[in-house]
Order: structure tokens, then sequence, then C-alpha cells
């Protein structure tokens, strides 16, 4: 029994450790439930300023990310990476960012006002809207998944990145897909969605 429970510890402890730290390899997959190509559910979440955000009240181009926890290291530089950023993806790709954890609307308020966040982190604290995103659990099934996916202005999806290690490589990845879906609504083409391996 002793020698179970070292183990599990021991696993946790490497998971852990992994789950928040930069890694070699970056990847990116649609092997999730919410795929290029398709709309993204709808939610209706509070954020750390008590507001209601509707997903699909929101007519322009939309980050959406789901992170593990509030003030954590990895979500921090992640959540920091994108407050870097928030007026340039807002004035030249005219979008926005809304930031998903399963904390409450406490711990976002706590969190936001610590990093001096200026854009929504929103409380999912049953994890309903994870659920139906599909983010998938990350470090064996001990962690919630980190995922950010780029939604046009119609809600439909254009990129998905899920590094779970490498938290701010999602904020360039991001601004990618957007600067991919301003060249291709300036196209005479008409839009085409971008590809991301």
């Amino acid at each position: 029994m002793k020698f179970v429970s070292a183990i599990a510890t021991a696993a946790c402890l490497v998971a852990s450790t992994n789950a928040f730290t930069p890694s070699a390899t970056a990847k990116s997959s649609t092997a999730l439930n919410l795929a290029v190509g398709e709309a993204a559910p709808d939610f209706s979440l509070v954020d750390q300023n008590g507001k209601t955000i509707k997903r699909s009240s929101i007519k322009k181009p939309l980050v959406v990310y789901f992170y593990p926890a509030d003030s954590t290291p990895g979500c921090t530089k992640q959540a920091q990476g994108f407050n870097a950023r928030i007026e340039e993806i807002r004035k030249t790709y005219g979008a926005d960012v809304v930031g998903i954890s399963g904390q409450g609307v406490e711990s976002k308020q706590e969190f936001a006002q610590k990093e001096g966040l200026t854009f929504s982190i929103l409380a999912d604290e049953n994890d309903a809207v994870r659920k139906e995103f599909g983010v998938p659990k990350a470090a064996f099934g001990l962690f919630p998944g980190r995922v950010t996916y780029v939604l046009d202005k119609n809600g439909e999806c254009v990129m998905v990145y899920d590094d779970l290690a490498k938290a701010e490589a999602h904020i360039d990845e991001a601004v990618k897909a957007l600067d991919e879906i301003k060249s291709a609504s300036g196209s005479k083409g008409g839009f085409k969605l971008p590809m991301f391996s």
C-alpha cells in the first residue's frame, strides 16, 4: 500500500512540475470536440467585474482561452502575455480576448486585480463550458487543459492550439490566426480559413 502511495505521489510531483514549465516541443491539435471550421458553443459566464459575457453577443473575432487555474505560474504568464497585447488585438484586429477557468468570481477578481488584467476572465465553476468545447484534461488527467481557440466574427473556429507547457506561445499563435482572419477578410476571393498544423 505504501509503495502504491509513493508511486502516486511521485507521479503527481512529476506531472505538476512539467505542467507549468516550458517544453521544447509545441503542438497544436484538432483532436478536440471543437475543431477548425465548426461553430463554437454559446456560453454565458460572469467575469471578474461581475459582468455577464455571452459569446453569441460578441460580433467580432474572439480569442477564447481555457487555462488550468488562477494565479499559477504558467497561467499568470499567459494572462500577462495576453494583457500586454490586448490593445494591439483590439485596435489592429478588431478582436477581443476572454480567459476561462473553473475558479469562482472572487478568485477571478483577485487574479485580475493582482495582475492588472484589462480583459475578461470568466468563472466556469462547474466546468460546463470547458466540457462543451471539449477541452481535454492534461498531465494524465490530473489538471484541466490549456487550449486556445480563435473564433471569427460569426463564432466559427479558425484555430485551435493546445500546448499545456508553453503558456506564452498561445498569445503568438492567437495573434497569427487573427492576422490571417484580417488578411482573408480583405482579399477579393472572400473569407478562407487559415490552415494550421
